[in-house]
C-alpha cells in the first residue's frame, strides 16, 4: 500500500489525509481559519456601516418631513452626524456639491449650515 502524502491543517496543524487538495481537517476548522483572515476587514467595514446608518438616521430625523432644511452644523455633529463618512456626492450646475448618504443629502453653506435635501427617486 502507497504512503499518503501528510499535510497539517492550517488552522489546528493536525495532519489531514485525503485529496492533494485539502487545507483544513474539517469545517470548523476552514470557517475558524477564515473568520480570523477576515475580520480585521470585516470589522472595518461593519464600522463604516454602521456609521453611514447612524448617519443617515439623523438626517431622516431632522429632515423630517420637511422638503428641506438649514441646519447648524454644530446641531448636527452634537448628535453624532460624522461628515467624513457619505455614499456618494453631486454636483449640481453651479457647481456646488451635495453629500449623500443614500437618498438623504446635506449641501455645505456659509455660516456653519448645512441644507439637509431628500432625493426623490425617479
Amino acid at each position: 500500500m502507497k504512503e499518503e502524502n501528510l499535510r497539517n491543517c492550517l488552522e489546528c496543524k493536525k495532519a489531514i489525509r485525503g485529496r492533494s487538495d485539502k487545507r483544513f481537517c474539517d469545517d470548523d476548522c476552514r470557517n475558524s481559519y477564515n473568520y480570523r483572515q477576515n475580520s480585521d476587514q470585516t470589522n472595518l467595514i461593519r464600522k463604516i456601516n454602521h456609521t453611514l446608518r447612524k448617519n443617515r438616521r439623523i438626517l431622516q430625523d431632522v429632515l423630517g418631513e420637511e422638503g428641506m432644511l438649514k441646519i447648524s452644523k454644530e446641531k448636527m455633529l452634537l448628535q453624532g452626524f460624522d461628515l467624513k463618512y457619505h455614499t456618494h456626492n453631486f454636483t449640481n450646475a453651479k457647481g456646488q456639491t451635495y453629500y449623500f448618504i443614500y437618498e438623504y443629502g446635506y449641501l455645505l453653506l456659509e455660516n456653519n449650515l448645512l441644507l439637509i435635501v431628500k432625493r426623490v427617486p425617479k
